[in-house]
């Protein structure tokens, strides 16, 4: 037995190769077994093949002849430093030019909806050069790479057919996949556990999902996607590897958790860099937060590119508030030694990150039972006071609606629903983003049902377009509750630095909640909303001549998804759609799956 162990150690590392050679093997011919059976069902599997391969071949690569590369690069890159100036202006007034060129082209055909949004981008950027710690010296490279791929991921996303296509397909996945949360929940807590929605059928996915996330750091899944993220905005934002790699932690991870990526290194940051941690993580929602937000109703391809967006703008922003005067520590991105935490195997992951979770859901539900009956409480304290000068409805959400507005109307929101999402604005910003997206949801449910748009000259709902940009423009952290536990985790893993931390957050804060708002800007500039088809069919078929169009198709074929026939003789239109929009979109484009002459 001696003699076998010392001859297994002696050859460890080729019997590695080979086991990983006939899984390799093997995994292959599973693909192209699946891809002959049926090739149009076996399309993803051929991408995540694909993509796997990608990378895994990439790394391989660089890591035995990245130092050569470089090496061959060289004349390049002194060519490229000597004339780096003129190169530079000349990028930027490229860029300044398609930009100009997009918009011109981009009002003449879609109007001056989104002037607004871009004209707001530019002010908020103003305002933080305005109010900079350290005026005129920030880093023009900083903040034109991080607003550029902003805009790029928003571009890409947003704007292109296969982007839109690729955010629904990824949304609809993140969906299903929370779905099995809810075996689960069905098994602890029985078959009503729908009846208390949010305690048994929210909270569970915030568990789920962490542990997930903690099985995917043990793998090295997590670690390594942070490490790709963060290199692409070190690269073209010139930030550092330590702030970087937060920055793209955040996209993942709340802002308590991504610093301890980063822990052995927080003593060692420049002020301007614990500003930076600070500003990513109010900047961002964790993935876990994130699956609670998308069962609420929210549409989940808009938080997801929310959580990507934010990461170079919260960058962006973070060193324009508060700029670079110190030398920072000189690490790399491969010598960045990320904790991985000390999981021992993926079943110990799992329970792990389970566990973590139950601090999580307890310290949600206790703060919105205690801000939910604060705020209760002040409209009714400010309801009493109003009274006295006959203004009986004055309360906290009223106010907010009027302090915030110029802010949702910047961002493009329309005026008549400016007061709405200011009002949400003011909720996440000074009790919970929880209860905003709350709120939220139960006007994206109103406006589905289909009912009166205005009650006793109060507006029930917003547009679709405006709800977007709320969407967006909610995504973070950034409130004073997060605020106070921001500085506390970060004093306790630094507690040299407390000083240096508690005199960053409030500017963290403020540079946090205007990453969002950008994000929102670039959506209001970039997001093209479907057409409101109930309201669209009837001003459309209220009308004498009627002819046929894109939108009018579209819309009616809308409706006609929305159609159960429960008779014959009785055919009904759902999600909000009346029946004269059914008679109308009959006359014109008959269906082939129920007869329309019961409806005529």
């Amino acid at each position: 037995m001696e003699a076998l162990q010392a001859s297994l150690a002696e050859h460890k590392d080729q019997i590695h190769l080979v086991i990983r050679l006939v899984l390799a093997a093997g995994f292959v011919a599973m693909v192209i077994a699946a891809c002959v059976l049926n090739f149009h069902r076996a399309v993803g599997l051929l991408v995540i093949s694909l993509v796997t391969m990608f990378f895994l071949v990439w790394d391989w690569m660089m890591e035995r002849y990245s130092d050569w590369v470089w090496e061959v690069l060289a004349p390049i890159r002194v060519a490229l430093t000597r004339n780096w100036f003129w190169i530079r202006w000349i990028i930027y007034m490229l860029l300044l030019v398609a930009v100009a060129c997009w918009l011109a082209l981009d009002t003449a055909q879609r109007g001056t909806r989104q002037l607004v949004s871009f004209f707001g981008l530019l002010l908020f950027i103003f305002l933080m050069l305005l109010f900079s710690k350290h005026p005129f010296r920030w880093s023009w490279r900083t903040l034109l790479c991080g607003t550029g791929l902003q805009f790029i991921f928003g571009l890409l996303i947003l704007r292109t057919t296969s982007g839109l296509s690729a955010l629904k397909w990824l949304g609809n996945q993140a969906e299903m996949f929370m779905s099995f949360a809810d075996v689960g929940s069905k098994f602890v807590f029985g078959d009503s556990y729908t009846d208390h929605l949010f305690v048994f059928r929210v909270m569970p996915i915030l568990v789920f999902l962490s542990s997930v996330i903690s099985i995917l750091y043990y793998v090295g899944f997590m670690p390594w996607l942070i490490c790709k993220i963060g290199f692409i905005m070190q690269v073209t934002m010139g930030t550092s590897a330590t702030e970087s790699m937060a920055a793209a932690g955040n996209i993942f991870l709340g802002n308590t958790d991504s610093p301890l990526l980063i822990r052995p290194y927080i003593s060692e940051l420049t002020v301007s860099e614990i500003h930076a941690v600070m500003t990513g993580g109010f900047a961002s929602i964790s993935g876990t937060i994130l699956g609670a937000f998308i069962s609420f109703g929210v549409e989940a391809s808009h938080l997801l590119t929310a959580s990507l967006m934010s990461a170079p703008a919260s960058l962006a922003i973070a060193k324009m508030f508060w700029p670079e005067k110190e030398a920072s520590i000189k690490t790399s991105h491969h010598d960045l030694k990320m904790d991985k935490g000390g999981s021992q195997n993926m079943l110990e992951a799992a329970s792990q990150g389970a566990s973590r979770a139950v601090g999580l859901v307890a310290n949600i539900i206790v703060n919105l039972i205690a801000f939910l009956a604060l705020l209760a409480f002040f409209d009714a304290v400010l309801s009493w006071l109003g009274g006295m000068f006959d203004c009986p409805q004055l309360s906290f959400s009223l106010i907010c609606s009027y302090v915030f507005m110029p802010l949702s109307f910047m961002m493009g929101v329309s005026w008549e629903d400016s007061f709405i999402v200011a009002e949400l604005i003011g909720i996440k910003t000074l009790l919970n983003e929880f209860v905003a997206y709350q709120k939220l949801s139960e006007l994206i449910k109103r406006r589905k049902a289909g009912g009166p748009e205005y009650v006793n000259h109060v507006k029930q709902y917003i547009s679709v377009h405006s709800e977007t940009i709320a969407t967006y423009a909610l995504c973070g952290f950034s409130n004073f509750a997060a605020l106070g536990m921001s500085i506390g985790g970060l004093s306790a893993m630094a507690p040299d630095r407390r000083s240096d931390i508690s005199s960053c957050g409030l500017r963290a804060l403020i540079a946090g909640s205007i990453s969002c708002f950008m994000t929102a800007c670039i959506a209001g500039m970039l997001y093209i909303p479907d057409p409101q088809c109930q309201h669209f069919l009837i001003t459309e078929f209220s009308n004498t001549n009627v002819t046929i169009s894109p939108p009018l198709l579209t819309c009616c074929t809308q409706l006609y998804n929305s159609v159960t026939v429960y008779e014959p003789w009785n055919v009904t239109a759902g999600e909000g759609f009346s029946q004269s929009s059914l008679q109308g979109c009959c006359t014109l484009t008959p269906p082939k799956h129920f007869n329309c002459s019961w409806v005529l």
